[in-house]
């Protein structure tokens, strides 16, 4: 059954307002909640005015209430774009808004992503393209604004810059109006290609092609250059450092009201009922609109369970692990763990990544046991409790291939995912996805050639005999 396009986009910008409404909402309980009502002003501005390579916790640099501020305007601006440009919204800005939302609470803010938002429409104005249709697109290149922030604030002042300084140069102007230029017209035309390379098993496309594209930029800006570094931006926040780094209870209240709120308009929206819902449980993900197929409500229904769902994960790897609390970026990359919820993740194809996160961690707890490694990571450090929620893009592989390649690849994500932020410096924003992206080029030509044949459902399994069927029916074919 296909779902009305109109009716979809409704609930669709209906979603998104009430969303970036309740971020509002949360940033004036939050600062009832820390006191620091009187200096919500004054913690946006240094939230804005400072540079923001991974992981800048705003929480950190401003305060609770400044992050969520922060991220309400930035909502806003995203749910004003897709209601009055001309056109139904779709998933793809759907996805869009969420990715936005979720680093501005790390990295992203209401000043550094404007340059990177904008630039693409003048792509789309010179090749006459949809605006609404390629929001998306638009949303997506904001990835590149700690690139922004680096270029106002710091790059062309080398030593001379200091934490709490605003001082703007012509150099910096100048570069970014270059950097921006390149982004509108680079970034929108290496997306196709780069999907080419993954074949739709990685749901973050953006991450890959834009983790590619920063890593050039980053290696010209700074490594050809002979630039240092962007190093994290220091701090000392005081009532930040009272609640011990985690705001834990506001964050479990937030995601709980957030995700019982969307479970239950779900609900009410799909005639008071969870019909269908099995059905969308047994779809792969693979190049698949959930909207389409089964329809937003539904897939609301799928936002509040899998949203419960990795917030339990979350919870769990804190309470029995050691590492980061409730601090901005994770606050920031549960909401990142939303983003495909209505074209390609649902619990029933995010578990096996889930299960190949921990079967790392006990080979490596293990390891350091046995032969004496020195590896101090956690399910619950601050790297790796992000990389998971963008490692959920390749629930496609476990959709089509099943749940032992799922486990592998969220092994494979796991271990890469402390590496790959070097290659762009922490100026692009996807870093999770890039690491998606590169596991899917590693993973992907080994199961083609094992498993030529994968699965349409969830419900059609492969187990080790259809392999050597498969495969012996390929040697008498001669390999074809």
């Amino acid at each position: 059954m296909q779902y009305s396009e109109q009716k979809n986009s409704r609930i669709i910008d209906g979603t998104v307002l009430c969303i970036s409404l309740f971020l509002l909402a949360a940033s004036a309980a939050g600062a009832v909640y820390t006191g620091t009502g009187g200096s919500l002003f004054a913690d946006f501005f240094r939230i804005l005015t400072s540079p923001g390579p991974l992981i800048t916790d705003y929480f950190g640099v401003g305060s609770l209430p400044a992050a969520f501020l922060n991220a309400g305007l930035c909502g806003m601006t995203m749910w004003a774009f897709m209601t009055f440009l001309p056109g139904p919204s779709h998933v793809n800005t759907f996805a869009g808004y969420f990715l936005v939302i979720a680093h501005a609470f790390y990295g992203l803010n209401f000043l550094n992503m404007w340059p990177c938002f904008l630039a693409p429409f003048l792509y789309l104005r010179l090749r006459r393209l949809d605006y609404n249709r390629n929001l998306h697109i638009c949303m997506f290149c904001t990835c590149f604004s700690p690139f922004v922030s680096e270029l106002l604030f710091r790059y062309t002042q080398g030593e001379s810059w200091a934490p709490g300084t605003v001082t703007l140069t012509v150099r910096g102007l100048l570069l970014t109006v270059v950097f921006i230029l390149i982004v509108a017209f680079v970034a929108p035309a290496i997306l196709p290609g780069t999907r080419a390379w993954h074949k739709g098993y990685n749901l973050y496309n953006g991450g890959l092609a834009f983790g590619m594209l920063g890593f050039l930029l980053y290696n010209l800006l700074y490594r050809t250059m002979g630039v240092a570094a962007p190093a994290a931006v220091p701090f000392r926040n005081e009532v930040y450092e009272r609640f011990g780094y985690s705001y834990y209870l506001f964050g479990a209240v937030f995601f709980l009201l957030l995700f019982g709120g969307c479970l239950f308009a779900g609900y009410m929206l799909n005639g008071r009922s969870f019909r269908g819902l099995s059905l969308l449980f047994t779809d792969t993900g693979y190049e698949s609109n959930f909207a389409g197929k089964y329809g937003m409500p539904l897939c609301l229904i799928n936002v509040g369970i899998y949203g419960a769902m990795f917030l339990v994960y979350v919870v769990l790897a804190e309470r029995l692990t050691d590492g980061a609390g409730f601090t901005g970026p994770t606050f920031g990359v549960i909401l990142a763990a939303l983003t495909f919820t209505a074209m390609g993740q649902h619990p029933r194809n995010v578990w096996p990544i889930f299960a190949g996160y921990l079967v790392l961690f006990l080979l490596a707890s293990a390891y350091n046991r046995l032969v004496g490694g020195s590896a101090t990571w956690t399910l619950s450090t601050q790297a790796y409790i992000n990389s998971i929620a963008f490692a959920t893009g390749l629930c496609p592989l476990v959709g089509r291939y099943g749940v032992v390649p799922g486990i592998i690849a969220g092994m494979l994500c796991g271990s890469l995912c402390t590496a790959t932020s070097a290659l762009h410096g922490g100026l692009m924003l996807y870093n999770g996805g890039f690491t998606a992206g590169i596991t899917t080029l590693i993973l992907l030509p080994i199961l083609e050639h094992y498993i030529p044949k994968p699965r349409v459902h969830m419900n059609q399994h492969i187990d080790l005999r259809d392999m050597m069927t498969i495969n012996e029916s390929r040697r008498k074919d001669g390999g074809k």
